[in-house]
């Protein structure tokens, strides 16, 4: 698939379906002549709903599918027949996708499994027909419950990918070449920053047939949190990884540094993050020697697993790989499904006006038609 079909930000707009009127109908027979209110109940309108789908891994198929709406519920009928139910909207989504309200960034809902559904809209109750409301002193109800509205609302998809293990420094610190490397991926790589623009997924394979998914996210910089340049679509797709692998290459002027920076970036994006296990790479290594690598791991942190790697030359690779199966396989490793959603802000994402074109109101021909009666069958 072409790079430019990766698509993992999309708006829609969703419409459950409105509830059928009831019937204020009268039982109207030959030799019984007062049969009494015999209206049946509305369908209900159809509701919307997300559900998780492995077969899909990017929102493409939503870019061309603005406008999600379920019909409604059909009108009640005569000797108490029930209106016909609205057919119901799935909205086929890949793992990992997140909803949020599209008017006040509110939080709506996760999808992680594959078959997961969530309710996205609810769809309106059918109104009761006329023979709920006859008493003792009220035989002859002429009157009966209409459907509840529609509900309706805008909606933004996000999709953040679910992988064992992200990568995540600045342009250019090798995170594609080591993806190449470890995996079957071949995500493009080049000598320029932003070479890579949009996530690569690969299967790290590791000693006795297992193997982790490792996530290239694309480079950040400073103030990515803040909206800059295009760090919140990359950001995003960090939150869904179980272990964070950072890498900084060997000719940083200051690896620490830009560690922190990295960190940093991470923490005002969302500060669950620092909950998540983290493992500092130390790329181009085959640029230094054995001196210049001690003077390096001197000024590290000392409470975060470091490795020194070349993917050229195939330093430290296979140490690295064992110390990331390791940290995925540890007791206590942070369960990354439990991560909170903040809330979108929705000031930094740009408005695309066409998605709210709001399709019309469909027309119920028979919405009312059972609501007439004969006047002169109970007078």
């Amino acid at each position: 698939m072409a790079e430019s079909n990766f698509v993992d930000y999309v708006k829609i707009y969703c419409r459950s379906g409105k509830g059928g009127a009831g019937s204020a109908h009268f039982r109207r027979e030959k030799y019984i002549p007062r049969g009494g209110p015999d209206g049946g109940d509305g369908g209900r309108g159809g509701h919307v709903y997300l559900r998780g789908n492995l077969n899909y891994w990017t929102l493409l198929h939503l870019k061309f599918e603005r406008h999600v709406v379920a019909t409604s519920g059909r009108s009640g009928g005569a000797k108490r027949s029930t209106g016909r139910d609205g057919e119901d909207r799935i909205i086929e989504v890949p793992c990992g996708t997140v909803a949020f309200d599209a008017d006040t960034g509110e939080y709506l809902c996760d999808v992680t499994e594959d078959g997961q559904q969530v309710m996205l809209l609810k769809g309106g109750r059918g109104g009761a027909g006329n023979t709920h409301f006859k008493t003792a002193t009220n035989q002859a109800p002429r009157y009966a419950q209409p459907g509840e509205p529609a509900q309706e609302r805008k909606v933004v998809l996000q999709l953040k990918l679910l992988a064992d293990v992200g990568l995540v420094g600045f342009p250019n610190a090798g995170k594609s070449t080591l993806l190449s490397v470890v995996s079957a991926a071949k995500p493009k790589i080049a000598d320029y920053p932003f070479t890579t623009l949009e996530p690569n997924l690969g299967i790290v394979s590791w000693r006795d047939n297992r193997s982790f998914v490792m996530a290239d996210i694309p480079g950040i910089i400073e103030g990515a949190s803040d909206g800059r340049g295009l760090g919140l679509r990359f950001l995003r797709h960090i939150e869904r990884n179980a272990l964070l692998l950072f890498m900084v290459p060997a000719d940083a002027d200051d690896i620490r540094k830009e560690y922190e920076i990295l960190l940093g970036e991470l923490e005002r994006y969302n500060p669950e993050l620092m909950g998540k296990s983290r493992i500092l790479a130390i790329t181009k290594s085959d640029l230094l020697d054995e001196e210049l690598t001690e003077a390096l791991s001197a000024d590290l942190p000392d409470d975060l697993p470091c490795r020194f790697i070349s993917s050229v030359t195939g330093q430290g690779i296979t140490e690295l790989k064992d110390l990331l199966w390791q940290e995925l396989n540890r007791e206590t490793f942070h369960d990354a499904d439990a991560i909170v959603h903040r809330d979108m802000d929705m000031s930094l994402m740009a408005d695309d006006d066409e998605a709210w074109d709001i399709p019309p109101e469909e027309e119920d021909a028979d919405a009312d038609a059972d609501l007439e009666f004969d006047w002169d069958d109970e007078e």
